[in-house]
């Protein structure tokens, strides 16, 4: 009886939860009813909500600093100057002391390394075939150089037992190369670093060997300059998933301060198919750099950044123009939104290469041209007159041969509609520069379009 009992007060309150729960239902559909914009804006809100959640913040750009620098050419003064008697060792830092600071900024530093690095037992030796101590390769990479180029007309100077050991050296410092290899292999992996979020592929080729035979059976020791291998590795790079590609060249004619018609085609040949930055060497002195836009098969253009030569970065060479050199920076950006690869800058610290006497402690020194006259100027620099009358007549040399810097991101609609009368201002100013300030460096027309505004130069770069 009493178990009927507590059915029945179960059975009474299940009743009471259901008619609780159909009069809210109820109210529930009166009220979505007759307030259709209350539905509709929590259908609103959901959906901004959803929105909010899965938006994701657009990209940055990203932008990257390329330094290159020229053919580190080490003759015999170079390395007898960098031995130490007293510890029996070499050391090439003191000669790069003043331009050191100018590889902090960069994202990657790349040089040449003319010489090879054949070991003591083979005998040090300079011009003409070089053979540098294991030292030079460890201070270069103190100063500042991540990846070196090997292959240039005396990579074989010490046979391939030299090249080969060359490349242990590197490997050992932990610097990278491209250019020679010690196995096919080797020559076929392309050379790829990423670059704070850019694949950057690092590629180099070399005219030839000075008529030294590449061993038969290892041709793929050197990369030689040959459309069909250098396409075939671009497009390997390209496959890749190389976003941006450097290309070292040792072309050219030696001593020559213009490229030849067959540099030109090269580079043109290079952009078309792929290159954004071409580094140049091998003539022993500087040539121009400028931005190439190039014509593709459908019509379209594309457009690369060439320097056709940086001179020699060090050596012992006497000739004129042989001691000019200077340390690029190419700035590259990436864009965030649409992944282009574009450049932006291209400019370049002039450097001097000094022969402070055979007797000096310090024989070799890299001056910082600029740094020097900037100082002298101010009253506070330990050079002298003479010294000072040196690096303006040096810093002449090396901004006409090399041309303006390159700022793309100057460009404006406002800048191309003044761009005539600008050039006549510079015009007007180096007819009265000539006359009462002294020689002050000419700007083309077509670099003025291409480049920085002429006050960069005429305050910057001006000699007086």
């Amino acid at each position: 009886m009493a178990r009927r009992k507590k059915v029945k007060k179960l059975n009474v309150f299940l009743g009471i939860i259901v008619i609780v729960a159909l009069v809210i239902i109820s109210i529930c559909i009166y009220t979505l009813v007759n307030n259709p914009n209350m539905l509709n804006s929590n259908i609103a809100q959901n959906k901004n909500s959803i929105n909010e959640v899965v938006e994701e913040p657009e990209a940055e750009d990203i932008v990257i600093n390329i330094v290159g620098i020229g053919d580190a050419l080490c003759h015999s003064q170079n390395f007898k100057d960098a031995y130490n008697s007293e510890t029996g060792a070499y050391d090439f830092s003191p000669m790069f002391k003043n331009v050191t600071k100018y590889f902090d900024d960069a994202t990657v530093a790349v040089g040449n390394l003319e010489t090879t690095l054949a070991g003591a037992d083979r005998g040090y030796s300079g011009y003409p075939t070089f053979n540098s101590p294991d030292e030079l390769a460890y201070d270069l990479k103190e100063m500042g150089i991540d990846i070196l180029t090997t292959a240039n007309n005396h990579c074989l100077d010490k046979g391939y037992t030299g090249l080969e050991r060359t490349l242990n050296v590197l490997d050992d410092y932990g610097i990278a190369h491209t250019g020679t290899s010690r196995s096919k292999e080797e020559q076929n992996t392309i050379l790829i670093k990423d670059l704070n979020g850019i694949k950057t592929a690092f590629l180099c080729y070399t005219y030839g060997t000075n008529g030294i035979p590449i061993p038969s059976g290892r041709e793929y020791s050197v990369n030689l300059i040959d459309k069909d291998f250098i396409k075939e590795q671009l497009d390997k790079a390209k496959e890749e998933g190389a976003e941006l590609i450097v290309v070292s060249m040792h072309w050219g004619a030696e001593y020559r301060l213009k490229p030849t018609t067959e540099q030109e085609d090269l580079a043109e040949f290079l952009i078309k198919n792929g290159a954004n930055v071409i580094l140049g060497n091998h003539s022993h002195v500087p040539e121009p750099m400028e931005m190439k836009t190039v014509t593709l098969d459908d019509g379209t253009t594309r457009e690369g950044f060439v320097i056709y030569s940086m001179g020699n970065f060090f050596s012992a060479q006497t000739d004129n123009y042989t001691r000019d050199t200077l340390i690029l920076n190419v700035e590259v950006r990436k864009n965030g939104a649409t992944g282009e690869i574009t450049i932006d800058k291209a400019t370049y610290t002039p450097v001097y290469v000094y022969d402070n006497g055979q007797n000096a402690k310090d024989r070799y020194e890299l001056l910082d041209i600029e740094q020097i006259i900037k100082d002298y100027e101010a009253g506070n620099s330990e050079y002298s007159t003479s010294m000072y009358n040196l690096m303006k007549s040096e810093l002449n040399k090396i901004v006409e041969i090399v041309g303006p810097e390159i700022d793309n991101t100057a460009k404006s609609s406002d800048e191309s509609d003044t761009i005539n009368e600008e050039q006549n201002t510079v015009n007007e100013v180096n007819d009265e520069a000539e006359g009462e300030l002294g020689r002050i460096v000419r700007l083309p027309n077509v670099e003025i379009c291409q480049n920085m505004s002429h006050d960069y130069y005429y305050e910057k770069r001006k000699i007086a």
